[in-house]
């Protein structure tokens, strides 16, 4: 039960997360490699959150 409950808050932040960041590119006055900082900040947080909630076992 620890693992789905585990599965399923990492999946919502995830998806939250990106849905975040997808929604700056929506916008017309905002480009591409304004954005991207945003991206790559989205992904370093989201490895570390799958990396903490299932690998680091100690």
């Amino acid at each position: 039960m620890q693992k789905l409950t585990t599965f399923l808050g990492t999946l919502l932040a995830t998806a939250f997360l990106v849905g975040l960041a997808t929604t700056l590119t929506r916008s017309t006055m905002i480009g591409f490699f304004d954005v991207l900082p945003v991206y790559i900040l989205m992904a370093i947080a989201i490895f570390m959150m799958v990396y903490e909630a299932f690998f680091d076992k100690k």
